[in-house]
């Protein structure tokens, strides 16, 4: 990826440009009879908005290539970064991944991006999360059910953190004492981490959080996956209900589909 900024006159703007970024597309809106407008996630710039000129025709070389759950390198730029809420998009290529998501995959790598889409500002680059997200997609399609909700769990455990908002799991958070491991503890958006009962609802035993704090300073989400798995029901509840106090809303579009459809 190469980032330049440089004036081709004096009384000129300076230019903003972006070549090979890595990147996955989060969204597409339609902007014209012929163009798109794309929420790109990348990995050095964050969350950024271009326009795909041209990219609704049928023979534009883009129009195979922006879609979603792909790596993309993608090359875009404006006059001015600073003053440009949407860049134009000069350039996209397959930069490999697995085969399209269908069926309930498709519905949680949504789910996924709707996280990203609502909980992260614009040009915040956060490439640990861009990595994470990167390894997750190809656990979507496993056909281990388990496999999946823990790789969902790290990956929401893996936002938390990054945007900051995620207590230090291995201690409770008022008291700052080491969390004990026979003891069940509850997370809270206020509170942090605070004194529950084993068997209490959305309770996680002390010695997963202290796992879980281990594997997110190691950096390594694959052991963060292995110590998900060892509480999956209660990490779901008590990630969910974190994930809805600093949403501000009760109930994601993308879950709410999901509900529709099972009770169908």
């Amino acid at each position: 990826m190469a980032s330049s900024r440089g004036r081709s006159g004096g009384s000129q703007r300076p230019g903003f440009r972006v070549v090979g970024e890595p990147a996955y597309v989060l969204h597409r809106y339609d902007w014209s009879e012929t163009s798109l407008i794309l929420d790109l996630f990348t990995r050095g710039h964050g969350r950024v908005a271009v326009v795909a000129k041209g990219a609704k025709r049928p023979y534009s070389q883009l129009r195979p290539v922006l879609m979603p759950f792909q790596r993309l390198l993608a090359s875009f730029g404006s006059r001015d970064e600073d003053a440009a809420e949407v860049h134009t998009l000069r350039a996209a290529d397959w930069a490999g991944g697995g085969a399209m998501l269908t069926g309930s995959a498709l519905l949680t790598g949504f789910y996924l991006n709707e996280l990203l889409m609502k909980l992260l500002a614009r040009a915040d680059a956060h490439p640990v999360l861009f990595d994470a997200y990167a390894l997750t997609l190809p656990h979507l399609t496993s056909a281990d059910e388990q496999q999946v909700q823990a790789a969902l769990r790290a990956f929401e455990l893996t936002l938390l953190r990054e945007l900051g908002v995620l207590p230090e799991l291995g201690i409770v958070t008022l008291t700052m004492e080491p969390v004990l491991p026979a003891k069940g503890y509850l997370l809270h958006g206020e509170f942090g981490v605070r004194a529950g009962r084993i068997g209490e609802s959305a309770a996680i035993g002390g010695a997963t959080l202290a796992a879980l704090q281990e594997a997110l300073d190691e950096g390594s989400l694959l052991a963060l996956q292995q110590a998900c798995a060892e509480a999956l029901p209660e990490l779901k509840s008590a990630l969910r209900a974190l994930l809805h106090y600093h949403l501000g809303t009760p109930v994601l579009r993308t879950r709410q589909l999901m509900m529709e459809l099972q009770q169908k």
